[in-house]
């Protein structure tokens, strides 16, 4: 695939995917929480989920994915049902401060499947995908190299995106030490992610 054809696609994701939205949203609400060290099973579940929709679109699959439309409507509220879950538990988090740690949920397989989730009910990347893409890239003439190469263009862009505002937040929550601000961060914080589940289950 031409160069100028991957930095289209690449323009396209970083506004798509550099606005913020669930995803984003229900990232930074993470990290503000928990720290920025076990949510790396969640970004792998965005950065998958990401690639599953990319090849859906590439090899032609739109049709199947509207035919399993009703098995990522019940993924999409188990998502949903799971960022509400993990907002009551910020909401209700104890404030006291040991050795400098919030208190976090350290289950992997939970993080990667809300990420998960949340990327595969997300409709803003449904649309960029199964919508946009095409009139962006003429996906009739895409080869198994061509994928190959969106592939690792797309898994760039999100990790720059995505390690940006992790550090964004990380460097927020750094400053959270008296248990006032605790309360205020992990009431922040399960605000937004109810805020991003109240987004994904109304599109």
């Amino acid at each position: 695939m031409d160069v100028s054809s991957l930095l289209i696609f690449a323009g396209a994701l970083l506004i798509a995917a550099g606005s913020p939205g669930p995803s984003i949203a229900a990232l930074v609400a993470r990290v503000l929480t928990n720290g920025y060290r076990d949510v790396l099973p969640f970004l792998l579940a965005m950065w998958i989920g990401e690639a599953i929709w990319l090849s859906l679109a590439v090899w032609g699959l739109a049709a199947i994915a509207q035919t399993l439309h009703l098995l990522f409507v019940v993924i999409k509220y188990l998502g949903v049902a799971y960022l509400l879950y993990l907002a009551w538990r910020m909401w209700s988090a104890p404030v006291e401060v040991r050795d400098g740690a919030l208190p976090r949920e350290k289950s992997a397989g939970k993080l990667f499947a809300a990420g998960m989730a949340v990327t595969l009910g997300n409709p803003k990347i449904m649309v960029f995908y199964l919508a946009l893409l095409p009139s962006i890239i003429d996906l009739t003439h895409v080869t198994v190299l061509g994928w190959a190469e969106l592939s690792i263009t797309m898994v760039v862009v999100l990790m720059a995106i995505d390690l940006i505002w992790v550090t964004l937040a990380a460097q927020a929550r750094a400053v959270l030490r008296s248990p006032r601000a605790v309360r205020a961060a992990n009431r922040a914080s399960a605000t937004v992610m109810a805020a991003a589940a109240a987004a994904i289950a109304a599109r």
